[in-house]
This record gives C-alpha cells, structure tokens and sequence, in this order.
C-alpha cells in the first residue's frame, strides 16, 4: 500500500508537486486503513492528503545536507537492480 512514499530530499530535480502528492496520498490511506472513503469521510480524507502535502513541502525546503544531490535515474536503475537480485 506504500508503494508510492519514497525519499523525496536531496533530489536533482527536487521532488515535484505529483511526487509529495501521492506520497502523501499513500500516507493517508495507510492511516486511514482505507484505499478509498467513504462519502461521509471523503472530506476529512482530502483535508488530510492536503495538510500532510504541505508540511511535505515545508519539511523538504527546511532540511539541509553536506551530501551531493542524488540522481533520479542511478537511483531507479540501483532500485531495478535490488529488486532484480531479489530474484
């Protein structure tokens, strides 16, 4: 179900507005033990996947490092790879 929470700091690019929203969006599913709400809780599930979004944005532009920025695509290719020994 958390497929999509994944690190989003020291990134080139930095993580983009769709990243820190479906991140978010897993985040309040796990919590809510739901993929989907129902009519009565779809409210309170949006205001939850919103509020999460911005104190995502607000921790990512806070956090400082001394490491270089990582690579997006060596960073997928060493994922593929892991997954691939896992074989």
């Amino acid at each position: 179900m958390c497929r999509n929470i994944k690190t989003l700091h020291n990134f080139l690019p930095p993580a983009t507005e769709e990243e820190i929203l479906a991140s978010s969006l897993q985040y309040v599913r796990k919590i809510a033990g739901t993929r989907k709400p129902s009519k009565a809780n779809e409210e309170a599930f949006e205001l939850g996947v919103q509020e999460i979004s911005e104190a995502t944005r607000k921790l990512l532009n806070a956090l400082t490092t001394n490491a270089p920025p990582k690579n997006r695509e060596v960073e997928a290719a060493k994922k593929k790879k892991r997954f691939q020994n896992r074989r």
